[in-house]
């Protein structure tokens, strides 16, 4: 404020006494009484005047805004973005901001975020999670994991928008360098103190940036890690969000690494790992014998969990003719040799943990195999690449860990390198997950770090609303371990009690992040504004395919229903489609 205008109440003379009032004993200016007592001096209300985007560059955010141990943050840059975009994909004028928060241990990496804060403000803000080991800053201007493509993102919408690299910067290896875990502080952030931090410090510069108060309404949204990170942000900081949309959340991160690792071994012995063409004709026996469990032949196995418990490979038939190769030998890609059926099937059982896990896990459920696009090359679309990326990769797990391998191995080759036995040089294949000897009290300690509770005690009672939805067909993070979170939270509060703040989906022929089966779309941030701002609760819920059948459409059932076929109408239709259990 350029100007403070003070008023003075009193008199300065004899001759403004009276015109003061003064000089009654009542006060009202007769009578020879005493004097009344001066009115005490007030000090105006202090305007905060909203900041430009450019006056935020430099802009230092003090520790004590921040929840967590820091030494304070600063905005290294702040640029205005111009409006952009027709339709659902325009997005608004915003200001574009880059900052940085600092550690406590000297030799730990900063936390870097980003803001996007649109010069017309809803309000509200959405924080993004991210994916791997992150070390990157999530795009704040896109949309929520699986969000359609014909409704505005958050930033379109109006609201505040922010991500970090949850506190390590990623070398060419991106979401797979695991260097950071050679510092505890880093791993910290990583497993979940980055969130806090960043939202604080976030937060601090809104309220600069539009001289407001706190948002109306804070959303979290992410998948994978960020789904982990989703879900640990309404644990551990319930009173900081409203609604949180979390896909395929690794929310026991270490148990989640573990039980890939377990996979990984499998697929490391000799002859076991199966090459792409292989794998095609393991999709195709199972479509065979399980495609239809939901009334229709439609490609997606929907009722897996009878798929599950009546397939298997070493007695099924493709095409009338065995999977399993003539004596269990390797003779080609018309077949499963026995060593490549034994891994498939450790991989579709749990992994037991014999060891003490500080954060009260006991192993990690298998994965669903069975009906999963493992990494299949013949597929000419655009996606296919990353789906084999992310599944069983192009090459055997072994040492060193090569390029096409998995991405499990890849990921758990660096934790085990650099979090777990600080040895560049150790054979990660070597570490038994299950029984892991000297490394079990450095695993365990880990879990404290990484793994997250399902108490959602607080977050529920305050009025949280959380959307958890998995694709049955991920082999990275089990769908399996996401129903088991959500059985833990209907076996501590009931399910008519879990009912009023959380749902689950599981969509069919989805797998991690994205598919070439069923590569789901879903308007999950109108969903939770409805349920968390007009206590609508999500009801008929749809999911459309963008890839394998662009335009079809599938009902969202409420765990642990899925879509049956009604046995007439268009396949492709959700309304052809109940919701069963049987």
């Amino acid at each position: 404020m350029k100007q403070h205008h003070l008023i003075l109440f009193g008199c300065l003379s004899a001759m403004t006494l009276a015109a003061c009032g003064g000089g009654g004993s009542n006060g009202n200016g007769g009578g020879t009484g005493t004097p009344t007592s001066p009115t005490t001096p007030t000090t105006p209300p202090v305007v905060v005047s909203p900041k430009a985007c450019a006056d935020l560059v430099g802009m230092a955010i003090p520790a004590s805004a921040i929840g967590l141990p820091t030494t304070g943050a600063k905005v290294t840059a702040a640029t205005v973005t111009a409006a952009a975009g027709t339709g659902a994909a325009a997005l608004p004028e915003y200001c574009n901001v880059l900052a940085s928060i600092a550690p406590v241990d000297p030799s730990a990496p900063n936390i870097n975020f980003r803001l996007a804060l649109p010069t017309t403000w809803n309000k509200k803000v959405v924080m993004f999670g991210g994916g791997g080991f992150d070390g990157t800053l999530p795009n704040v201007a896109g949309n929520v994991p699986a969000g359609p493509a014909d409704q505005p993102t958050p930033l379109g919408r109006g609201y505040a928008t922010f991500a970090s690299d949850s506190g390590h910067q990623a070398n060419a290896a991106g979401s797979l360098d695991g260097q950071f875990q050679l510092n505890d502080e880093a791993v910290r952030n990583f497993g979940g103190h980055a969130l806090k931090k960043t939202r604080d410090a976030a937060l601090y510069l809104i309220k600069a940036r539009y001289a407001a108060g706190a948002p109306v309404k804070s959303y979290f949204a992410g998948g994978s890690t960020g789904g982990r990170e989703a879900v640990s942000v309404a644990q551990r900081w319930p009173q900081d969000w409203d609604g949180i949309i979390a896909w395929y959340p690794a929310w026991n991160q270490l148990s989640a690494m573990l039980g890939g690792h377990r996979m990984s071994r499998a697929l490391a012995q000799p002859g076991a790992y199966p090459n792409t063409p292989k794998r095609a004709l393991l999709l195709k026996a199972v479509l065979q014998a399980c495609d239809t469990l939901d009334g229709v032949a439609d490609g997606l196995v929907s009722n897996q969990l009878k798929c599950n418990s009546t397939f298997d490979p070493s007695v099924a038939l493709v095409d009338g003719a065995p999977l399993r190769c003539a004596n269990g030998a390797d003779t080609g890609d018309t077949c499963l040799s026995d060593a490549q059926i034994t891994a498939l099937k450790t991989i579709n059982t749990a992994t037991s943990f014999n060891f003490f896990v500080a954060s009260g896990s006991t192993g990690y459920p298998g994965y669903n195999v069975w009906g999963a696009d493992l990494g299949i090359t013949s597929n000419p679309s655009p996606l296919q690449p990353t789906v084999t990326f992310l599944n069983f990769g192009t090459e055997q797990p072994a040492m060193p860990v090569p390029a096409g391998a998995p991405y499990i191995t890849k990921q758990l080759d660096q934790t085990i390198k650099y979090g777990v036995t600080r040895d560049p040089q150790f054979d990660s294949l070597s570490l038994d997950p299950e029984n892991p000897g000297p490394w079990g009290a450095r695993l365990s300690e880990l879990s404290t770090m990484l793994d997250v509770s399902s108490d959602l005690s607080e977050f529920a009672a305050r009025g949280g609303k959380l959307l958890l939805a998995h694709g049955l067909s991920d082999v990275l993070v089990s769908t399996r371990a996401t129903e088991q979170f959500y059985q833990r939270l209907q076996a501590q509060f009931g399910p008519s009690y879990v009912d009023g703040f959380a749902r689950y989906y599981e969509v069919a022929g989805y797998g991690h992040a994205l598919s070439t089966v069923f590569n789901a779309t879903w308007d999950s941030l109108t969903a939770l504004e409805q349920w968390t701002e007009n206590g609508t609760a999500p009801k008929a819920q749809v999911t459309t395919d963008t890839v394998g059948v662009p335009g079809r459409k599938r009902p969202l059932c409420d765990y642990p229903a899925w879509p049956k076929y009604k046995g007439s109408g268009d396949v492709n239709a959700a309304e052809s489609f109940s919701c069963a259990t049987f």
